[in-house]
């Protein structure tokens, strides 16, 4: 048996920050935890241009710890007005890494997003030139397709045809909830130019979750959870060692008053315990030998970066319950708390 592991330092390549009181207050732990984080540009106002992005990187250094070694890699904000030029110029001097396209009101903050997928096409031109990844909230918001159906009718809708039109254009679909989805990244993403990153909290509860005993507005997060079966193939996915799946939390803490109310924010906060509910997931399965490829190996070869030269150790034991974070103006950030106790933490 397994007592301690340890492996390269991982990188989270999906991770919403905040800004202001929230930000100082989550940020640490993205900081302790990874090397590198894709930062989730969907503020308010939206990170849109490059000069935005790089404010924003300003702001995320000045609050991070002291002797923190860490890297935030930031995003642009895809809306119908983008402009290439100022995006491929942001990606050219190392500003940007990568463009995210939120369809219009899919989840958070994403009112500025995309109406029409065909009005961007000359920034995904200017993408594919430049091998730019295109980071896809993959749903569909077609009020008449059914919550849990929207992941797997983007496939068909979306991403097959933009594949097609676009074959070289460099893709993440992000924080994939579906055996659908799974499956087509598996099928389809051994060229290098589709990636799919998994969440820890989908890797751990189905939509169940969210309904037992009553409605847990800390489960509660787009995309939604899903049926059983798609849990356990997001788990054969992320345990396979399959250099298309990656690591990315979707941690996005929302202040307990937003989340428990009458219309709750959707969104997970996760980065407290981020890689202990990995571990834990990889245990659970067998396949610890696996963690480190997708943790800390297939995000940096899909991005085209080194892998981090640090390590990071956990070890096998009872861990501490997952308590809450203050803001310093004294709201409550409320940690994703699994369904069974964690039985690794760090050393």
């Amino acid at each position: 048996m397994t007592d301690t592991l340890t492996i390269l330092r991982p990188d989270d390549w999906h991770a919403h920050v905040r800004d202001g009181a929230v930000m100082r207050a989550v940020l640490p732990f993205t900081a302790k935890q990874f090397g590198r984080a894709i930062i989730m540009p969907n503020l308010r106002p939206p990170v849109t241009t490059t000069a935005r992005a790089e404010a924003y990187r300003k702001e995320i250094i000045a609050a991070m710890p002291a002797g923190a070694d860490f890297i935030p890699l930031m995003t642009l904000y895809l809306t119908d007005a983008t402009d290439p030029h100022d995006l491929a110029q942001g990606f050219s001097q190392g500003l940007v890494t990568a463009a995210k396209l939120y369809p219009a009101n899919a989840t958070t903050n994403s009112e500025h997003g995309i109406s029409d997928i065909k009005k961007i096409y000359p920034v995904l031109e200017r993408m594919q030139k430049l091998g730019m990844p295109l980071l896809m909230h993959g749903e569909v918001t077609d009020p008449t397709v059914d919550l849990f159906d929207r992941e797997a009718v983007f496939i068909d809708q979306v991403l097959i045809p933009l594949r097609q039109n676009f074959p070289v254009l460099k893709i993440v679909f992000e924080h994939i909830t579906t055996e659908e989805a799974a499956h087509y990244v598996a099928e389809n993403g051994g060229q290098g130019t589709l990636g799919a990153t998994i969440t820890a909290h989908h890797l751990l509860i189905n939509r169940n979750a969210i309904f037992m005993g009553g409605i847990r507005p800390h489960y509660y997060c787009l995309p939604i959870a899903k049926r059983e079966k798609h849990r356990r193939a997001l788990v054969k996915a992320a345990t396979s060692g399959d250099k298309m799946f990656f690591l990315g939390t979707d941690t996005a803490p929302h202040v307990d008053t937003a989340k428990e109310c009458a219309c709750g924010c959707a969104g997970i906060f996760t980065a407290s315990c981020a890689m202990e509910l990995y571990t834990q997931i990889f245990d659970d399965a067998n396949r610890l030998e696996k963690l480190e490829l997708f943790a800390s190996r297939n995000g940096p070869s899909f991005y085209g970066l080194p892998v981090n030269t640090s390590k990071i150790t956990l070890q096998k034991g009872a861990c501490e319950g997952i308590k809450p974070i203050l803001t310093e103006d004294g709201h409550k950030i409320t940690s994703f708390a699994p369904l069974s106790p964690l039985s690794w933490h760090w050393i």
